[in-house]
């Protein structure tokens, strides 16, 4: 399937920005301040959650002061299902968690449905405390379990088709430094 490189563009172009970039730097700011204060001491293992967490672990880790190890891991999840462990492994967590405290790093919690079996699936592996944070919590009432929220949120958002920040449009505008909603939805 070939991209319409004028339809990426325009897509950018007649999006609405909900979250400037200005704000996003807040929002990291103080994402660092509230993981710092639960995490630092606790010689964390972060895993960044590709692709989507990629962009906010560029732009957070540098100010996260303290002593963390810093590793990926690439899951998505198998068709719809809604609840275990049903991930498909592109890249697996590698380092032994036995015992340690994980902060897991994602783009945002639209369901949640991946995260929460990263999580599970890294206690069943032994890690002692495992913790999320994701640049954006999308509001609505359609999360893997009632109330679902990321340990550490930076940004509440509507319910819209969201690129930038890490978020992508068929693949484009991750890059983007706000975060924007695709015109009409």
């Amino acid at each position: 399937m070939s991209i319409d490189i004028n339809e990426i563009e325009r897509a950018m172009a007649e999006a609405d920005c909900l979250v400037s970039a200005e704000e996003v730097d807040a929002a990291l700011d103080r994402l660092a301040t509230e993981i710092t204060a639960r995490l630092s001491g606790s010689n964390p293992l972060v895993y960044v959650v590709m692709n989507g967490g990629l962009i906010l672990a560029g732009r957070l880790l540098p100010r996260l002061l303290f002593p963390l190890e810093v590793a990926y891991l690439h899951a998505s999840r198998y068709g719809h299902a809604l609840n275990g462990n049903l991930l498909d492994w592109r890249v697996r967590p590698t380092q032994d968690l036995r015992g340690r405290s994980v902060l897991v790093l994602d783009d945002i919690l639209d369901e949640g449905f991946t995260l929460k079996a990263i999580i599970e699936h890294l206690k069943q592996e032994g890690a002692e405390t495992v913790h999320s944070a994701v640049l954006v919590h999308k509001d609505h009432d359609r999360k893997a379990f009632p109330g679902m929220r990321a340990d550490f949120s930076g940004l509440d958002v509507a319910d819209r088709f969201l690129f930038g920040c890490g978020m992508d449009y068929k693949g484009y505008w991750r890059n983007a430094p706000g975060i924007y909603a695709l015109k009409g939805h």
